[in-house]
């Protein structure tokens, strides 16, 4: 499947030729009639059949000819004029992630108030006696900035009895712990912030359970992992929600490499009922060296199978630019008493570092989705593969810049000029909770986000993701797509639009 970032596959509209005889036309595997077929073909818009063999469409039209196709095996359907489509790819998703999380996690809207959020860790709590851990979420990137908490870790620790707490943010860049899970992760007042990371501190110098960037897989690489099994559980209830809203493909945007194996397992065991493309983990902090790509390359041979597509990575080159402060821009956030000094966010691999591991990467025929979430790193991003190109030729590989919500205006016309897919999040499109905290860290600039319109009109590849469950609260492409078109959330009908202008048509 070399192009599996397509929001929507077109039909391709097969008449059937003049003078043919039924006698010369193969029978098709299935005839799906009677229906409103979206087409996605602005010439021949609407149609009533189809006929279909070996996966692909045969015929496109009315009833009667789609009948032609008919044979002693064809399997037919009355869609009973039912409305029918392309099935939409879902080209940024933490599936395996949001799987386990409906599964296997003490969850919370992004909305709660602390109330509610102790409501549900006491419930959580008492419902798990033999757990020593309950992880979960998520709580708002505002959260501690709207609500008076003196301590987060000590707050959680009232609520939390014997177990350790671990609950993610809405980016899930950040989390937030009681003392329980401190302690058991060694974390003390003398431990030093991670490169990239910070232990928030009290004013008496403790860690107060508040858990940034690089410094939360510490805190996670404590918690058990999920077994074989429970991946593949976690997979096959994602990719149950992800046909539940007619998405026929899924690009995992991060896979670490032991679930890689469960995706091929649900694949071989008839499980897995979409196209799954699975960007292997690459490691994930500030580095200063580039990485060894072959034990990558390795689990991507092992596990490529029907529906599982392995030749793709991921790498983080900053963080969010939320309160947190930790997406990597070209101009200051503002200042704030949290951060009295002047900030740019920051970078997670330096430029030459990041050059090498592409270049290394692009040779090999793995495409790299690059998490990019400030405009500075958007052209950290984009010079990189400027510089793979310089070196390796134009290898046919669509490396994406993902979310890329801040796009310099000099920046937006080298996506085209690159042949680099700008991966984009929709659920971030209109006013909410989370735009609130990056109006708060960025300044009004925060209301000039996703310039998709000016991509559109550069010519530049576009996908469009979720980033489920971070941000999003499930994969539904629609609410996403209405974003989209109006600006506006399309949960509420609000008036209030963010940068209208980028709208663009259905």
């Amino acid at each position: 499947m070399k192009t599996p970032y397509l929001l929507v596959v077109p039909i391709a509209l097969l008449a059937a030729c003049s003078g043919s005889s039924v006698e010369t036309v193969d029978p098709a595997d299935l005839i799906l009639t009677n229906g409103s077929f979206y087409t996605v073909d602005a010439d021949n818009p609407r149609a009533e059949a189809v006929a279909i063999s070996g996966g692909r469409y045969l015929y496109v039209g009315d009833a009667a000819g789609a009948n032609i196709y008919r044979g002693a095996e064809t399997r037919v359907i009355d869609l009973q004029g039912a409305m029918a489509m392309p099935g939409i790819n879902e080209t940024h998703a933490h599936a395996w992630q949001g799987g386990y999380k409906e599964l296997y996690e003490c969850n919370f809207p992004f909305t709660a108030t602390p109330d509610e959020i102790a409501a549900i860790v006491t419930g959580c709590v008492a419902s798990n006696p033999e757990a020593d851990w309950i992880t979960g979420g998520q709580w708002t990137s505002d959260f501690f900035i709207d609500n008076d908490i003196g301590s987060p870790r000590q707050w959680l620790d009232e609520i939390s009895g014997d177990k350790a707490i671990y609950f993610e943010d809405d980016a899930t860049h950040n989390a937030w712990v009681n003392s329980r899970a401190l302690a058991i992760a060694g974390i003390t007042r003398e431990t030093e912030d991670p490169p990239g990371g910070t232990w928030v501190r009290d004013e008496n110098g403790e860690p107060n359970g508040l858990v940034l960037e690089t410094a939360k897989p510490i805190i996670e690489s404590f918690i058990p992992a999920l077994t074989h099994e429970q991946n593949m559980a976690s997979i096959a209830k994602a990719v149950e929600l992800a046909n539940s809203f007619g998405l026929t493909g899924i690009n995992e945007a991060r896979t670490p490499p032991a679930v890689a194996p469960a995706y091929k397992a649900l694949d071989e065991q008839g499980g897995l009922t979409a196209h799954a493309v699975i960007n292997m983990q690459t490691p994930r902090g500030q580095r200063q060296t580039p990485f060894d790509i072959e034990p990558l390359l390795e689990v991507a041979r092992a596990n490529e199978s029907t529906h599982v597509h392995t030749r793709f990575a991921k790498f983080f080159l900053d963080g969010v630019p939320t309160a947190s402060r930790t997406g990597l821009m070209i101009d200051p956030y503002l200042t704030s008493d949290e951060f009295p000094e002047e900030t740019r966010g920051h970078s997670l691999i330096p430029a030459d570092v990041l050059v090498e591991d592409l270049v290394n990467l692009d040779a090999a025929g793995i495409t790299v989705k690059m998490h990019a979430a400030g405009d500075g790193a958007v052209r950290l991003a984009l010079d990189a593969i400027e510089q793979a190109r310089l070196v390796n030729g134009q290898s046919g590989l669509r490396h994406e810049v993902a979310h890329a919500g801040y796009i310099h205006p000099d920046d937006v016309p080298r996506f085209a000029a690159l042949n680099a897919t700008v991966d984009l999040s929709p659920y971030l499109w209109y006013p909410r909770p989370i735009i609130d905290s990056i109006i708060g860290a960025v300044g009004e600039r925060a209301q000039y986000y996703w310039p998709i319109r000016d991509l559109h009109e550069s010519g530049a590849s576009m996908a469009i993701g979720s980033d489920w469950p971070s941000v999003a609260v499930s994969m539904n492409p629609w609410p996403a797509i209405e974003a989209m078109v109006t600006r506006r959330n399309p949960h509420t009908d609000a008036p209030e639009a963010l940068w209208p202008e980028q709208a663009i048509t259905l």
